[in-house]
């Protein structure tokens, strides 16, 4: 399993950030290999971000070149670059 972790700055509100979330959701949920994500903003940095769990790096690379995935910088109007971070999951405390 891949965990991926995201924090950007985006030029939209902490509302309107919360309400893309709300709105693109549903298609996470129906993404194949996204087994979670969790939404975070970072209040020290005002930043915004994401961890995803995928299953593989094949899945995580089919979605980047999703248009979900290619959208993201618009949709969220990031500000600079995004700070993204891959790492190995190595063991979970709860299983599925």
């Amino acid at each position: 399993m891949i965990a991926q972790i995201v924090r950007f700055k985006s030029g939209l509100s902490d509302e309107q950030v919360f309400r893309m979330y709300e709105a693109r959701a549903p298609r996470y949920r129906s993404l194949r290999g996204l087994r979670q994500k969790y939404y975070l903003k970072f209040p020290e940095t005002g930043e915004h971000g994401a961890v995803y769990l995928w299953e593989s790096e094949a899945a995580l690379k089919e979605f980047r070149k999703s248009e979900l995935g290619r959208t993201i910088s618009t949709t969220y109007r990031i500000q600079g670059a995004s700070d993204v971070r891959l790492a190995e999951v190595l063991l979970t405390l709860h299983p599925d």
